[in-house]
Order: C-alpha cells, then structure tokens, then sequence
C-alpha cells in the first residue's frame, strides 16, 4: 500500500484536491485466476458462455463516503452468484465467498477509484474439455471466472423514469430459473427495454404468466397506496434482488408496512407510487406508465423517504468516535483507508502471476479452438 503523497510542508490535515470522476471501464480486471489489463482480449470465439447464455453474473456496488469506498452488500451477491453456479454445474472458480470478496478488494484498490463503482464478476463456461462432443452441455465444459469494474457515480436525486406494460412475459419459473441471474435469460429483458425504448420509454414492466406483475427489466417493483408498499412475492416469476431486500429490511424496521403480494396492472395505474429498486437503479421513481402519469406525475413523498433511507445505509455518515459502517457492519466492506483511494501517482503495479488453479482452467486456456 502507498503511503500518503500529502507534500511535508502542506498541513497534516491538507486532503488532495477532488478529481473528476472516471468514468467507464478500469484498467485492470481479474480473469481465470490473475489480475490482467481489462482491455487485453482473453476469450476464444468458441466460448461457451458465448455460444449459449451459459453463464451467471451479479452487480456490485461499492460507494465513496466519509472518505472510504466501501462495498455494499458483496457477501450476500457473491453467495447468490455461487448457487447460480451450482445449477450451472460452474465449479472450478473461487467458491469461497470471502475469497470472492477479497479479490474485488484488491481489483478496485488496483484501479483506485475515487468515486463510486460499479463491479461485475462473470462466471460462465469456457470450452469443451477433452473428449466432451460439440453441443449445448453443463457436464464436460470448463469453466471460468472474471471481475471487472466500472467508475460509476451516482446522481443522488431520486431518478424518474417512465415505463411500458411490455408485451412480453417473464418466462415462468419452472421453464427457467428466475431464481439466478444466469446471462441467457436477459434475452427476454433486451427485447421488452428495446420494446420500450422504440416506443419512448426509459424501461419496461414485465407481467407473468398469469397477468400479474412480474419486475421490470433489471429491477423489482414496488406499488405504494395509501401509505403502504407492495411487491410481488419472491416465490413468484422474478429475481428477488438483494435492493429488494434492503428496502424491505429498511422500511419495516422505520415502521412502514410492507406487503409482498401479487400485483396487477391495474394496481400499479391505481397506485399513489410506482418505484423500481435495483443495485443499478438504486430507488427510482416510475411517474409514467404505459402513457398515464402516476399519482401526481412526479417523485411521491413515500418514494423520497424510501431513497434516503437506503441512502443511510450506502453512504453511512462518519460521525466523531463511532465508525460509519458501525449500524450495518455485515452490509458494508471497507476498500481501502481514505488517504489511498484515488491518490495513486504512479502506475498500477504489474500484476502478479500466479499458475491457473485448477486442471479444467489450464486445459480450457490451452485449447483455444474448441468447436462450438
């Protein structure tokens, strides 16, 4: 770890002066057991994952407050990521979730973030080990792990969206395994946000089956009316997502009822509130449906005390002799002490070699023309 580049003659208390954020890509990632430059092309054009959406993947952020970045909820996404894998028969990775979580640590100390980010690791199958015939299959593929990371700040205010009633459904949970975020099933959210888009819209809601409210395209969704919120339940077609869950956590323990029930379209046009929750959206306000405002057209008073109180717990306050992260330490990873986060001055170190872990890895890099 550097030290703190503060000149001596400046004061002891002197903070570097802010740069501006950055934006985009970082420049290094972690790929198949090595930190590698993020821009260096690692992947043969027979990749599974590729070929057929077998992969699964998550969204993590970690916030800038107080001084310190800090990952929000990682153990919870990384746990969810490693029984994704399970059903995808991903097993020669890190399966370790403090493993998992250390090695994001190190990749955003690398790349020395000094705003907030966004981090995606990606699990996925590699190629066809030997003997395996060419086809769609789980059994006799390697597998392979990356992380990669996104400067990403966040606005603050509350965001309004509009959204569509999609003509597109959630595919049911017993055709596939809304339970997971496995990389093939996003197909469905493509088509209905592309739906949207074309016709004016910021996202699309997605219905079930049966009719019912199923999420939008990368977020769940909450109705408010009369001072109490629902969502849909976590049994139904959906990804019960981990902000779902914070909210939740959140708004009951401040006193708020909250209902996870089936809701219809009808609901959310009747609603006061339309908002959407998800590690990308964070709370979004939704003040158009389908072509109608809803309730007044603008960001509700229920949405608003939604939004700051997830603020509370992604952006904890340092108050003087109590750690900021002191009322939700299982939620919170600390990066890197303030005075290192976006003060490097020199390059990122060269990454350390370090031989490919398992027997599958070092086939799969070695066999770069495996068919499809």
């Amino acid at each position: 770890m550097m030290a703190d580049q503060t000149p001596a003659t400046a004061p002891s208390d002197t903070v570097p002066p802010a740069s501006p954020p950055r934006l985009g890509l970082g420049e290094w990632a972690w790929d198949r057991g090595e930190f590698v430059p993020a821009r260096a092309p690692r992947l043969s054009l027979s990749t599974q994952g590729l070929h057929y959406g077998t992969a699964v993947f998550e969204g993590i952020r970690a916030y800038r407050s107080g001084g310190r970045l800090r990952l929000f909820r990682a153990h919870e996404h990384y746990a969810r990521m490693l029984r994704a894998c399970r059903l995808l028969r991903i097993t020669d990775i890190p399966r370790s979730v403090p493993e998992l979580i250390d090695i994001t640590v190190e990749l955003l100390r690398r790349n020395a973030y000094d705003s907030d980010v966004y981090v995606r690791p990606l699990a996925h199958k590699l190629s066809l080990l030997p003997g395996t015939p060419p086809g769609v299959s789980l059994a006799g593929v390697s597998d392979a792990l990356s992380i990669t990371t996104f400067g990403y700040p966040t606005a603050g205010d509350v965001q309004e969206v509009s959204c569509l009633l999609s003509t597109w459904r959630r595919p049911s949970r017993d055709a596939f395994p809304a339970q997971a975020k496995i990389a093939g099933g996003y197909v469905t959210s493509a088509l209905a946000c592309d739906e949207a888009r074309a016709a004016g819209y910021d996202d699309a809601i997605l219905l079930d089956r049966a009719g019912n409210v199923a999420e939008a395209t990368t977020a769940n969704v909450f109705a408010v009316r009369d001072g109490i919120l629902a969502t849909p339940p976590d049994t139904g077609d959906l990804l019960a997502g981990i902000t779902r869950d914070t909210v939740i956590t959140l708004c009951r323990e401040a006193g708020m009822t909250v209902l996870e029930r089936p809701l219809s379209p009808t609901d959310l046009h009747i609603a006061d509130e339309v908002f959407l929750t998800s590690t990308g959206k964070e709370v979004a306000a939704v003040v158009t449906l389908s072509g109608r405002d809803v309730g007044s057209g603008s960001v509700g008073p229920v949405t608003a005390r939604v939004a700051a109180l997830y603020r509370t717990v992604t952006r904890p306050p340092d108050t003087r002799g109590r750690a900021a992260d002191a009322d939700r330490p299982a939620w919170l990873t600390a990066v890197t002490p303030a005075e290192h986060v976006g003060t490097r001055t020199h390059a990122p170190p060269t990454p350390r070699s370090s031989a490919l872990p398992t027997t599958h890895l070092r086939q799969a890099k070695e066999n770069t023309d495996d068919a499809a």
